[in-house]
């Protein structure tokens, strides 16, 4: 992550030079377009999420096949992180626990088998560990995505490790359809979810924790088409007490929604909880929307989550095209983001894998036009796979989305509801590297940055990169060894909130 700069001046100490200009949090929900291009103006950085989910499960994504060497696993996941961060996303949403196992070290769940091969086997390293510092340092988030209840698919119940909690906790697991599922009415389901959460965020520098949309399972059919109804009656039976079942499910859904957020916070406040619930809270809402009803369906109240701040973003998975008025991707997110009363984050997520669908899929031209029309509504989105949006086609989509819409570098937006306080500037002590190349130590000057925010200038260019926040040593190299003249430092906290500006100029 070297910058390019080059200098004329050696100065002993520079912390907060005289032109330094005061940066302030937007107020808006939606991303201000950075300033035009004026050369003799600090550039501004605009405020968007940008992230790829990185699926692990049935090794969609990453690894690409199971039984890869530690190195080649590495080496794998060391491209998808180069090729985000030259994409200008900002967060990488990893998959770390997608069926009661674990893509990390854990003494609570098995190894997952998409890493060995088999479940439990160790693959030699520590993926989630090597993830987080490698994100980090190429000025990634990395966001810890868990699947809460599911447990696996049912013929693959012979080949699971002794220590997985359908062979551990026999009791707790329900066999539904074709799936191993956990039954959320239980509180020892919902305690051991819990645990493995906290184990996560306790142990590793993430920057949150991320669901998806399975809470009950989707709805599956036996081999006559008939519904199959999920086996918690006796479950239904001892907790139950006389609510309808539809409600006691909903219930069981937020209690662990409100105790997650809850806890994750208390544990490290700064850790924000992200839910991707379906994209259809109920079908009418907006007016003219079909399809499955995640409320009734699956028992998720996605709505009640984001009214009730037990969510510091909402991402609906709004995996349709932007013309169908049954499903439109712009009413629907119109309609969250109108349900959003505690100002929490809505960010879409863009299906870019349908761009690769076999039967039908979508020109180019609908991810762009979805990121535009995001862009006017909200102040990020998320990307659904890596693979289609960083790889596909020589990395045709992130290419596309390059040339204009993502062409700039974007911080995330803060969430101050955890924490407005902008940090103190920076002390920034400045020298002169071989052949006149820009040098600094930077020291912060409270509380140790998330983020530093670095802008230069050379040849009238103005050049943006996010660092890692650990880092003290800012090392700059301009391109054809030309004079840089301007450099400017700002710390950002781990909710986001930009520090006043550490400016160097020479005299």
């Amino acid at each position: 992550m070297t910058l390019s700069t080059r200098l004329r001046l050696l100065l002993a100490a520079c912390a907060v030079a005289g032109a330094c200009v005061s940066s302030s949090m937007p107020t808006s929900t939606r991303p201000e377009p950075p300033r035009a291009a004026d050369p003799n103006v600090v550039p501004d950085v605009r405020r968007e999420f940008r992230g790829v989910w990185v699926a692990t499960v049935g090794n969609i994504d990453w690894p690409s096949k199971p039984g890869l060497t530690a190195d080649a696993q590495r080496a794998e996941l060391l491209t998808i992180l180069d090729r985000a961060r030259a994409a200008h996303t900002n967060a990488v949403i990893l998959q770390v626990r997608p069926a009661a196992d674990a893509v990390y070290r854990s003494a609570l769940e098995p190894w997952a088998a998409m890493l060995g091969g088999t479940q439990g086997a160790d693959p030699g390293y520590d993926p989630l560990a090597f993830a987080v510092e490698e994100a980090h340092q190429r000025g990634l988030e990395l966001h810890a995505w868990i699947n809460p209840f599911r447990v696996g698919n049912a013929r693959d119940s012979a080949a699971l490790a002794p220590t997985q909690v359908f062979r551990a906790r026999r009791d707790l697991v329900r066999v539904y359809g074709a799936q191993l599922w956990l039954d959320p009415g239980e509180p020892a389901v919902q305690d051991r979810t819990m645990a493995a959460v906290l184990d996560i965020v306790r142990r590793y520098d993430i920057d949150a924790i991320h669901l998806d949309d399975y809470f009950y399972p989707y709805p599956a059919s036996d081999s006559a088409k008939r519904a199959i109804a999920f086996p918690d009656s006796a479950t239904y039976a001892r907790y139950g007490a006389g609510t309808p079942l539809a409600d006691w499910r909903r219930a069981n859904v937020d209690r662990f929604m409100e105790r997650l957020y809850r806890e994750v916070h208390a544990a490290k406040p700064a850790v924000q909880v992200g839910v991707s619930p379906f994209g259809i809270w109920r079908p009418g809402n907006p007016a003219g929307v079909t399809g499955l009803d995640a409320y009734d369906a699956i028992y998720a109240d996605g709505r009640k989550w984001l009214q009730n701040g037990w969510v510091d973003y909402l991402a609906p998975q709004l995996y349709w095209k932007i013309e169908p008025p049954q499903q439109s991707f712009t009413a629907l997110l119109g309609w969250w983001v109108s349900q959003n009363s505690r100002r929490r984050h809505v960010w879409p997520g863009l299906a870019t894998y349908r761009v690769y669908a076999t039967s039908t899929a979508w020109p180019l031209s609908e991810i762009e036009n979805q990121v535009r029309e995001a862009r006017a509504r909200t102040n990020g989105v998320l990307f659904y796979n890596a693979t289609s949006t960083l790889a596909r086609n020589g990395g045709e989509i992130a290419t596309l989305l390059g040339a204009d819409l993502l062409a700039d570098i974007a911080l995330p937006p803060a969430a101050t509801w955890l924490d407005a306080a902008a940090p103190a500037a920076p002390l920034m002590t400045v020298g002169i590297g071989p052949r006149g190349s820009f040098s600094a130590t930077l020291a912060p000057s409270g509380e140790s940055p998330r983020w530093w925010l670095v802008r230069w200038r050379s040849q009238q260019r103005w050049i943006t990169e996010v660092r890692w926040g650990a880092e003290r040593s800012l090392s700059l190299i301009s391109p054809n060894d030309a004079s840089v003249d301007w450099v400017v430092v700002n710390a950002v906290d781990a909710a986001g909130n930009i520090s006043a500006d550490a400016a160097w100029r020479p005299r």
